[in-house]
């Protein structure tokens, strides 16, 4: 590896990724591996605003920068491209595939722009990488395709996400660190990812009575979990949907003896502080590239192969086939043994 005079001192990276909040979770392995090898250089993040809290604190970041769609799409994006093309970069690293991330790296001045040839301005970067789709017979994890990115000048082993919650963080979620707890995060913004409540209500219930189950999610998940609750007729349960920042939801699943989560943003908040988690995959696969990442971690999904299954790389609004096999005939006993629990019914 031949290192370019410009990246033996303080050099600048900014590293683009202004896509869904698992994306952006997934693409810190590069700021951890940039960090390692090299440990004075300024590290800049772009992301999409509401995605920005999730970085607050990180230790290695020098600033976070935000793109704000709702102030107007193009005119904040021509706003940011200022500010990049000020800052100087030495290196802009594009993890998106979408146009207007590509007309900031090919504008943005850095000495070297970096991103995927699948991205429509990739014919103006200086190193286009392939973005290389994960399947069943060649896995491909997404932290792997976001090394290829930087491995030219670092070398083949991808990194591990990583985030930060703070001291604070950890104090305001201390009163529900009582005893043994799991958490739950049921929800997600496609149904077919989802893992239903008419599932997770058998489950509940035959763990351990003495056992504290926390529900979190965002604001409008408030009712899926107060049905979930409800339905289970548990009295050590609560929802902390909307109550909890992105840090401080992580940091509780930190220290809960398990975490249960779908095919979203949650699974990857596990893997990026290593905490215990039990995946649900139902429409979608871990072929894809985005399975779990943690020490201690499940993958549940249906036992028997399903020929509509995967329905698509991505989530559906419903199930295409109408009967959502995939998510109904998962077995309870399937997510027990994954926490280590047994049928106490």
């Amino acid at each position: 590896m031949i290192v370019p005079d410009y990246l033996r001192t303080m050099p600048k990276f900014l590293v683009i990724q202004t896509a869904f909040i698992g994306d952006v979770v997934l693409a810190t392995g590069i700021l951890e591996k940039l960090h390692h090898f090299f440990p004075d250089a300024q590290l800049d993040y772009l992301v999409r605003k509401g995605n920005e809290s999730l970085l607050a604190g990180h230790p290695f970041l020098d600033e976070v920068l935000v793109w704000d769609k709702k102030a107007g799409k193009y005119r904040d994006l021509f706003r940011l491209l200022k500010v990049i093309r000020a800052k100087k970069y030495d290196k802009v690293i594009n993890v998106q595939r979408f146009a207007a991330t590509g007309l900031l790296t090919v504008l943005s001045g850095a000495k070297e722009r970096i991103g995927y040839d699948k991205n429509p301005l990739s014919n103006f970067f200086d190193r286009r990488i392939p973005h290389i789709v994960s399947t069943t017979a060649a896995p491909k994890h997404e932290i792997e395709r976001c090394n290829d990115l930087i491995a030219a000048f670092t070398d083949n082993v991808a990194y591990k996400p990583r985030l930060y919650p703070a001291a604070a963080d950890h104090e305001r979620i201390m009163r529900y660190r009582k005893g043994n707890y799991i958490v739950i995060a049921p929800a997600s913004v496609w149904f077919t990812k989802q893992y239903p409540a008419v599932k997770w209500i058998p489950f509940l219930k035959k763990l351990p009575a003495d056992l504290r189950v926390y529900i979190v999610g965002a604001p409008g998940d408030a009712s899926l979990a107060d049905e979930i609750i409800s339905g289970t007729g548990r009295e050590n349960m609560e929802s902390l949907c909307g109550k909890l920042s992105f840090l401080e939801s992580i940091a509780l699943m930190e220290h809960a003896r398990m975490n249960y989560v779908n095919d979203s943003a949650p699974m990857h908040f596990a893997s990026a502080v290593n905490a215990p988690v039990t995946a649900v995959f139902c429409s979608t696969i871990p072929a894809f590239g985005f399975g779990p990442l943690s020490d201690q971690q499940s993958i549940v999904e249906i036992e028997y192969p399903l020929a509509c299954r995967p329905c698509g790389l991505h989530g559906r609004a419903a199930c295409p086939q109408g009967h959502f096999k995939c998510a109904l005939d998962i077995r309870d006993e399937q997510l027990l043994t994954s926490g280590g629990f047994f049928h106490t019914a």
